[in-house]
Formats: structure tokens, sequence, C-alpha cells
């Protein structure tokens, strides 16, 4: 099947993409390949001024490659912008630190002279997905290239523009052909790429199902293996919350996106002191979003990227609702062209309820119910999930402690989550494992080794 641009507001086709055959796979990852052997002796000065110049490449090209994103997945207008600024962020903060972190570490012994040094594993094959078409290549490839390694990376079907806009922004930038390379490749072909001699580690951001089955396609082959995979991030609101604060990022969590991101808030858990009035505000404020042509800057949600996308999660709220959630807004599709959902609140969400357990991947907000704090944390962390979390209360010391307690790979105070270059990136449990960013996140794709000289 070709990969298909299609625009999810209006359902204009702006064009079908064929995918690759066998021979071609494999010429195309030796290409990448032979640009990595001689890319790995570069210096990382070298490699700091190119990934610096690819940021400035972005910057120059913000608000064309901000409507390739909202024309191909439908994102608003200036969150599109906004994907494009952190993205050259991203690039200007590695090229600052990057050869900070990959500097050699000499440790003390007895006998001799040793240090760990960072080297280059070799080809990053990163399986990409649709929601931040640039931001989630960016992510794993600027820090790959900065530490010597090539990145190929095969994205999601319905954003082949974005991947061609990716390539060719490298290759302004200065970086060597093929260093950089999308593939445009059938998900019956991934197997095919992770077993080539010419791959030597995989990352991949997307689903539970995707995410187990490149585990084991990696592990088969024994290659280092990243997963960043979905969350049903709780949002707990304590009693002593400012709750004109937390209502305002509690919708903006969720509906960002069009509540299509794996660390939005998804489920709202509010003691019984403030459950009332955090719903009441929150519905008003949902109530208020605008849908429409994401590019027109009123507009504050999209549709969703896929019309299957939209269709499963309809059947998700119907199975909800169901269950016994009560419908406090929204609760269907909307009418006309497009794949809109009305953003929409359930309340009465119980561990009984099919949707506790799944991740609602659209402008779905859950209203959870807890008798207590203590029953608060523990509904938090009664989820296979484990990526993000977020607590509201204005005793910030208490706050961190409780949410020291919260299972996940990262619990933001009185702010919603998200990603930070400065900060390590990555979930537990179901939402898999390994980080990216910071200084961890860099690391993660070379070799650890250690150099001892006897004197």
């Amino acid at each position: 099947m070709p990969f298909i641009s299609r625009n999810p507001a209006n359902e204009t086709l702006y064009g079908e993409f064929p995918c690759l055959d066998a021979t071609s796979l494999q010429h195309a990852l030796s290409r990448v390949h032979e640009a990595q052997y001689a890319w790995r002796d570069t210096t990382l000065a070298q490699r700091s001024a190119l990934v610096q110049q690819f940021g400035h490449c972005l910057r120059s090209r913000r608000e064309a490659l901000a409507r390739l994103i909202t024309e191909e997945m439908g994102k608003v207008w200036r969150e599109a912008l906004a994907e494009i600024d952190k993205c050259a962020q991203l690039c200007e903060y590695y090229a600052s630190e990057g050869p900070a972190f990959l500097e050699p570490e000499p440790v003390a012994v007895s006998g001799g002279r040793s240090y760990v040094a960072y080297l280059p594993l070799g080809v990053v094959l990163g399986i990409m997905p649709w929601n931040f078409p640039f931001w989630q290549v960016v992510r794993f490839a600027v820090p790959a290239l900065m530490a010597g390694n090539a990145a190929v990376f095969k994205h999601a079907p319905n954003v082949p523009r974005c991947a061609l806009a990716l390539e060719s922004l490298a290759r302004e930038a200065g970086f060597p052909d093929h260093l950089l390379t999308n593939l445009f490749l059938e998900e019956a072909r991934v197997g095919d790429a992770i077993a080539s001699p010419h791959v030597h580690a995989v990352t991949v951001t997307g689903s539970e199902r995707a995410g187990r089955a490149v585990a084991a396609l990696a592990g088969a082959h024994l290659k280092k293996c990243i997963l960043e995979l979905g969350g049903s991030d709780p949002f707990v609101v304590l009693a002593d919350a400012n709750l004109e604060w937390a209502v305002r990022q509690a919708v903006k969590s969720r509906y960002m996106n069009c509540g299509q991101a794996c660390i939005a808030a998804k489920r709202f858990i509010l003691v019984p002191e403030i459950a009332d009035r955090f719903i009441r505000e929150f519905v008003a404020q949902a109530a208020a979003l605008k849908t429409g042509d994401p590019l027109d800057a009123a507009t504050t949600l999209g549709p969703l990227a896929r019309e299957d996308l939209r269709d499963h999660l309809a059947l998700q709220v119907q199975v909800a609702q169901a269950s016994g959630a009560r419908t406090l807004l929204g609760g269907h599709p909307q009418a006309g062209p497009g794949w809109f959902y009305a953003p929409t609140v359930l309340d009465g969400i119980t561990p009984a309820s099919p949707a506790w357990h799944q991740e609602l991947f659209g402008p779905v907000a859950l209203i959870v119910r807890a008798g207590s704090e203590a029953e608060a944390l523990t509904l938090a962390n009664d989820t296979s999930f484990g990526l993000g979390s977020s607590l509201w209360s204005q005793d910030a010391r208490r706050a961190e402690q409780l949410a020291l307690r919260i299972d996940a790979g990262c619990t933001f105070v009185n702010s919603l989550v998200k990603s930070d270059p400065r900060l390590p990136f990555g979930g537990i449990k179901n939402s898999g494992f390994g980080r990216e960013l910071s200084s961890q996140g860099i690391r993660e794709f070379t070799n650890i080794k250690t150099l001892w000289i006897r004197q």
C-alpha cells in the first residue's frame, strides 16, 4: 500500500507515494551505513555545527513546515508553528550541550589510567508516529546524529510529505547524503529493516502493539531498542489546588493536538472537596473550544488525523457509555467533511469501565471521582501505563513527596506534562522503556566503552 497524504479537515488528496521493495530497502540501508562509516570520524565540533544549522533551516522554513503538519495530520496552526519551534530549540540545545555529554569521563583506578568513552553504535532505525510528525523524528535523530550515528526512519503512512521535508532539511543543513534517510516502508517490511546488518539499534514511538512487535524483532536480532509507547496519564487534583489554574491547564493538556498525544492528561482524578467545581469549570471551558479549519487562527480544536482513528474513538466512547459513563459534553463525531469529533467529557469512570484500561487517543476526558487523597493516588497507579502524570496542590513541598509515589516516568507538580530537551523522557510499565533527551537520551545509542591503560 502506498503512503497517502490527505487533509483530515476536508479530505483533499495531495498525493500517493510508493513503498520500497525488498531490494530497494537493502540498497537504501547500505547507503546509510556507508554514510555513517565516514560520519563517525567527524569531530564533535563538526557535528555540533551541522546540528546548529539544521535548527536554523527549521526556523527559516517555519511557516511552510507548519503548513505541512496542518495539511497532513490536522494540527491547529499555532500548535504546528510551536512544533517547529520546539524542534529548532532541540537542535540548539544539542549543538550547545551535546559535545559535553559525549566527552570521555575519566575514572580513577589504581595501576593505570581509565575512562569511559561514548562512541557511536552505527545506524539507528526510528519507527515514527504521525501525531508530532517533525518533533518525534527530530527528538530521536538529532541526538543520534550528534553521537556519530546515522538515522533512518520509517514514518507513519499518512505524513509522507513531512517525512520528505525532514530528509530535504538535512541535506540543506549540510549533513552528508543519506545520513538522515526516510524510508517509505510497509509495516510488513519493518522486520527486514530491523534484521538488516546495516541497522544497529531501533527506537519506536507508537502504540503498545507496535512496541511489543518491534521489541520482539529487535530482541531476536540482539539489537538495542528504545520504546516510547502509549499513556493514560493521571491528572490528580487535591483539595488545596489552585482550581482556576488547574482547570485551564487541564483543558490544554487534554485537548491540545485534538487529544492525540501520549502524554496528554486522560484521567482526571478528583477528591470530593473540589470535584463538582472542577467539573463545572472544565466542561464550560471544553465547550468553548472552536472546531473548524485548523489553518484558521481562530480554531482551537482540529480534526483527528484519520477517519479510522475517529471511528475507533467513537466506538470506545460508546462502550464507555454502555458501561455506565455519564456524558457531560459531546460524545459523538461531528457532521460534515473532515474527521472531527466533538470535545467530550465522560463522568463516572471506574476501573470496571473498559475505558479505564485503554488509551483514548482523541478529545475525550475521563472524570474519576476519588473518595480521598489516598484513594486518588491508588487510582492514579491503577493502570498498565506509566508514562506521564501530574499532581495539583498549593503545598508544593508536600506535593513533591506525593509525586514520588506515582508510578510513571515523569510527574509534574502544578504543570502539565511535556517533553523538554533538558530532561530525560520515557515511561515504565506498558508505556515502554529507555529514555530520550538530555544526557541520558543521547547516550542510549552509544557504545559506553571502558578504556583501561596500564601505567
